[in-house]
């Protein structure tokens, strides 16, 4: 039945989303019956109730994809009929946008424009894995020898855990799962707690598109419970993870005890370098854009600007000018840019970055504020003054805190963007070819923009050098990493003994 859109003023008519555990293809409570619940941060009332799954649940659901796996339909398939069902559910997402993207926005804080964008950037991905379920493939050597040939196969892993994190929640388990299955991987998700809305309607998603039973399973619990038993058990062969490093870090250390192949997209401090010959309004916009943008709980933020000294004052005030315009409020409201900060937890993080920032000696140039008021709000913050051994420039901050830093030459520059533990991405905004290509070449991230930020697309691969991560996600070869590679090596007619009787 279609419902009318949601609005600030309709929102407290809304009964809170009921989610439960899709285990083996059936929707269950937790074998507990505990449940959560799910405040929204930006209007501070229950939005969704869940079943709370603990370590049988877990553990069921792990035993669920083993089974579909090992036994099951899903990886014996054609790519053909793979694909078929991953185009379904790209087509059911984007029917469903509408309800997807209000459900988002009540989790997580997030403007609704950009919830939107977002699901419809979803279903894209799925729209491009159900290209590659089809073009997967292994190689063959007829140049071993008029005995021998070799080939190569292409096996899904088999079971793999996905970890998901709060910031973009439907996104990001869309650049994982549909690579997964379209391998012919089956799969146990978990995304964070505070927005498994979403996750649990691309569950029903899965169902009506014809995924068989078991082939995905998804869980809503506590990391520390579930999340460690999707890590460390023996029957899962993959880990595929989005959030911290730091967390990412213990859960390669964990899931070590069973050597199973890890994928990590963690964190990043990602730099602008701004160069005096830059296009001016379209750096500054950049600017502004890269740090607002979700907040700035976003891994590819741009958290830090490069500014060449010789333009910094006058790139600084029109950054700060035009983060004044910034409209921050309720995300449900037509023309907000910045909505809630997800969790209460990080809004206390933010500030206490904001303040250390102050008393190692940067300014506060604008900003620097959680919003007074209902919802969890903080006001676009500027930091200038910054050096590069300050927190301020080496940590993740993932909140609207722009860092301002400057440099003279492109030695200086490089220097100051590889100086973090990150690589995930960065920029570059000169119009001197030269210039923006010797500065992307020697940059240390997985992905460097030239004069543009924030695009992306599902033939591009993402991921990040040193501390932001191990692996690729998305591009032609993401199925890949769901595969483990088998050699047939086949010997043709009779074969020479090697024991020669004397």
């Amino acid at each position: 039945m279609k419902t009318d859109p949601l609005t600030p003023t309709n929102l407290s008519d809304r009964p809170p989303f009921q989610g439960k555990l899709l285990i083996d293809g059936v929707w269950a409570a937790a074998a507990s019956g505990s449940q959560l619940e799910r405040k929204s941060p930006a209007h501070d009332l229950v939005v969704a109730v869940y079943a709370q799954a603990g370590v049988e649940d877990a553990e069921r659901a792990i035993a669920a994809a083993r089974k579909a796996f090992d036994h099951g339909p899903w990886p014996r398939m054609k790519g053909a009929e793979r694909a078929a069902v991953l185009r379904k559910v790209a087509d059911l997402i984007l029917e469903r946008k509408q309800a997807l993207a209000e459900m988002e926005t009540l989790e997580n804080g997030k403007p609704l424009a950009q919830s939107l964008a977002e699901i419809e950037g979803a279903a894209d991905l799925w729209q491009y894995a159900a290209t590659l379920a089809r073009n997967l493939h292994g190689d063959s050597y007829n140049t071993l020898g008029e005995n021998t040939l070799g080939v190569v196969l292409r096996d899904p892993i088999g079971v793999v855990s996905i970890i998901t994190p709060w910031n973009f929640p439907f996104l990001i388990v869309s650049q994982k799962l549909p690579f997964a299955l379209a391998a012919g991987c089956t799969a146990v998700v978990k995304p964070a707690e505070v927005t498994s809305g979403t996750t649990v309607m691309l569950g029903q998603i899965l169902v009506d598109a014809g995924m068989p039973a078991g082939a995905v399973n998804i869980l809503v619990g506590r990391g520390g419970v579930i999340g460690d038993v999707m890590v460390t058990h023996a029957s899962v062969d993959m880990l595929s993870f989005t959030g911290s490093t730091a967390i990412g870090k213990a859960a390669v250390a964990k899931s070590a005890s069973t050597l199973k192949k890890v994928s990590m997209e963690l964190g990043g401090k990602n730099p602008q370098i701004i160069f005096e010959d830059c296009d001016w309004d379209a750096a500054v916009d950049a600017a502004v854009y890269g740090i607002y943008f979700n907040a700035g709980q976003c891994c590819n933020s741009g958290s830090r600007i490069l500014v060449q000294q010789t333009i910094a004052e006058k790139f600084v005030a029109e950054v700060i000018e035009r983060s004044k315009r910034v409209k921050v409020g309720d995300p449900l409201v037509a023309g907000v840019q910045v909505g809630a900060i997800t969790t209460e937890k990080q809004l206390e993080t933010i500030l206490a970055h904001i303040s250390s920032a102050k008393e190692q000696g940067a300014t506060v140039a604008l900003g620097g504020s959680r919003i007074p008021g209902k919802g969890m709000y903080i006001e676009p913050t500027v930091v200038a003054g910054v050096t590069r051994e300050m927190a301020i420039a080496q940590e993740e901050v993932f909140g609207p805190v722009l860092a301002v830093l400057t440099f003279n030459t492109l030695d200086e520059a490089i220097a100051l963007a590889n100086s973090t533990l990150y690589g995930l991405s960065a920029a570059v905004w000169s119009q001197d070819f030269s210039t923006c290509m010797s500065a992307a070449r020697r940059i240390k991230a997985g992905t460097v923009w030239i004069n543009t930020f924030l695009e992306g697309h599902a033939e591009l691969p993402f991921g990040g050098y040193r501390e932001s991560g191990l692996g690729r996600e998305l591009g032609r070869f993401a199925t890949e990493d769901y595969t483990e590679t088998k050699t047939l090596h086949m010997h043709l007619g009779t074969r020479t003994d090697w024991y020669v009787p004397r």
